[in-house]
């Protein structure tokens, strides 16, 4: 199969007309016949045309015709846009805002998703996906990415709030575990010597507290200096949930080791109202309940 160009001149006027034709054999003599007038295909289309069925065979060579074809690889599309619209459901995209700030944290959370990397990563990974098409961002460096963290930390009670009111109000349950992140440096407000979860002896530490929902779902968390018990860390969920969260009436189920009767009495002394405070009795090896 080919394409048979020929021209013509009628009262001074140039004619061209193109032909998709093939060739067969008849009486051992060969013979074409056409397929298909293309003479109102444009010069690009016939020339496209020309490229493929010279490359019929392979076509992956069309991929490699560089006198032919010019091949970008453009921005990638789809895990981006795939965890924001996972975001707005969740009502993550609406808490963050639409500030530049507010999508720089959305981006580092889809970033810290897609990519496990450092900031210096994230910005690599900014520029092989469309985060300003979906993300309506600007170019950004490190930099950037560290200046937004303290934004975020100076607005997680905003963003917290946030997403708890719009969550159902149907459960009156919480989840609550510790857990510790070691650090190689020392240049750090909350960094201390502790017990080490990593077992990374003479490294010193940060405890963070994470509070969720019946669902598991996280509803705060919260930084501890790294020498900070667990039981030290209990009243303030319980504040944190009556105050700012206006829950009068909670389960919180935590460690067996964390739950005692002395974090009754601290939530006592610290004025929170616990007339029906009680430790249940134990319904695992491993958990406590705390009814307030």
């Amino acid at each position: 199969m080919f394409v048979d160009t020929s021209t013509s001149t009628q009262r001074g006027k140039t004619y061209t007309r193109h032909l998709l034709r093939e060739s067969y054999r008849e009486g051992g003599k060969v013979r074409h016949r056409t397929i298909a007038n293309i003479s109102h295909c444009s010069p690009e289309e016939v020339a496209a045309i020309r490229l493929a069925l010279r490359h019929k065979k392979d076509l992956t060579q069309l991929g490699i015709a560089s006198q032919d074809i010019t091949v970008e690889q453009g921005a990638s599309f789809g895990a981006l846009l795939t965890v924001y619209q996972i975001a707005e459901r969740l009502g993550i995209v609406d808490a963050l805002g639409s500030t530049k700030q507010g999508k720089l944290a959305l981006f580092q959370v889809f970033a810290r998703i897609l990519d496990h990397g450092s900031r210096l990563s994230s910005v690599r990974f900014a520029k092989e996906h469309a985060v300003g098409e979906i993300l309506g961002l600007g170019r950004f460096n490190e930099d950037d990415l560290y200046e937004n963290l303290d934004w975020c930390s100076q607005n997680q009670e905003a963003i917290e709030n946030h997403l708890f009111s719009t969550r159902p109000q149907s459960s009156e349950f919480f989840l609550y575990d510790v857990t510790s992140s070691y650090f190689e440096g020392t240049q750090n407000e909350l960094a201390a010597y502790g017990y080490n979860r990593d077992g990374k002896n003479g490294k010193m530490q940060v405890v963070a507290g994470l509070l969720c929902d019946a669902q598991g779902d996280p509803v705060s968390i919260e930084l501890f200096p790294g020498n900070t018990s667990d039981q030290e860390t209990v009243e303030s969920q319980v504040t944190k949930l009556n105050s700012r969260f206006r829950v009068k009436s909670l389960t919180l189920v935590g460690d067996r080791g964390m739950i005692k009767s002395t974090q009754i009495k601290l939530l006592e002394d610290s004025g929170v109202q616990t007339p029906n405070s009680r430790i249940l009795p134990k319904q695992s090896e491993r958990a406590n309940f705390l009814t307030i």
